[in-house]
């Protein structure tokens, strides 16, 4: 079994080393790390040609999708995913991720669970997640953490990538679509990654941005279903505290299990 990880790059050259190191020490799996680099002008190149294992490129791109499908297409493992520059691998992460894939070989998506740390890399705490329940997906939110979700390839090579019309929501509207597609969703209660918070990471700017496409998604997934008059503002603000509390109970079985 092979992994591909996809690495998309852009000034962010105080934390690349971090990501290489923690996915060049991933033992007893077989792997690749593929980095897309959007002309990056920080020092991240010269930190790239430091590391002769990985596959890069720099040059100019469409956004984050944009890089990520990228590497996607470019990827030859069994499973695929990606991990952005200020983020890391847990040691282990990808044997886990293995023996769930055996465990459990209808799965197309393993998503499992990750550490947030600050932007020393500090610990701040462990999110916590539950099975793949739809629904919370669609009308709480992405509670999936992408830099700790793997895709085997079949799904990229069925012609599914990331929409690159959105720039902050490009996981949700992701996940959505592989879900209507019947793609199998299995969670591995394991943490498997590091997210790093800090100021200019994308999870922190750009609110209006979030709110717009996390609409836009939501009512796409809502016409795919023919729910479509779910759709309004007030009904989704309704229905994302409902299963709010679902996820709460779902996270609280699954800490007992």
């Amino acid at each position: 079994m092979k992994f591909s990880i996809v690495t998309p790059s852009y000034n962010q050259g105080r934390f690349i080393a971090q990501c290489i190191e923690s996915v060049r020490a991933q033992e007893g799996v077989e792997w690749e790390h593929l980095v897309v680099d959007a002309g990056s002008t920080d020092g991240t190149l010269e930190i790239l040609a430091r590391y002769p294992h990985l596959h890069w490129t720099s040059g100019p791109d469409q956004g984050m999708s944009d890089g990520i499908n990228k590497g996607f297409l470019r990827a030859t493992g069994d499973w695929v995913m990606w991990l952005n520059t200020d983020d890391y691998l847990l040691p282990g992460a990808l044997q886990k991720v293995a023996a769930h894939a055996r465990a459990h070989p209808a799965a197309s998506v393993i998503y499992g669970e990750c550490l947030y740390v600050d932007e020393t890399g500090n610990l701040l705490r462990r999110r916590k997640d539950h099975r793949f329940d739809r629904n919370i997906l669609l009308f709480y939110g992405c509670y999936i953490q992408s830099t700790a979700t793997f895709l085997r390839r079949q799904v990229i090579t069925d012609g599914h990538l990331l929409d690159v019309q959105y720039r902050n929501c490009m996981d949700f509207d992701y996940y959505l679509r592989l879900s209507s597609a019947g793609y199998r969703f299995s969670f591995l209660p394991e943490a498997l990654a590091a997210f790093r918070w800090h100021s200019s990471n994308t999870s922190t700017q750009f609110s209006a941005r979030r709110h717009e496409e996390r609409l836009r998604a939501q009512r796409a997934c809502l016409k795919r279903l023919g729910r479509e008059w779910l759709g309004g503002e007030r009904t989704l603000a309704v229905l994302k505290r409902v299963y709010q509390t679902k996820r709460a109970c779902l996270r609280a079985l699954t800490r007992r299990a």
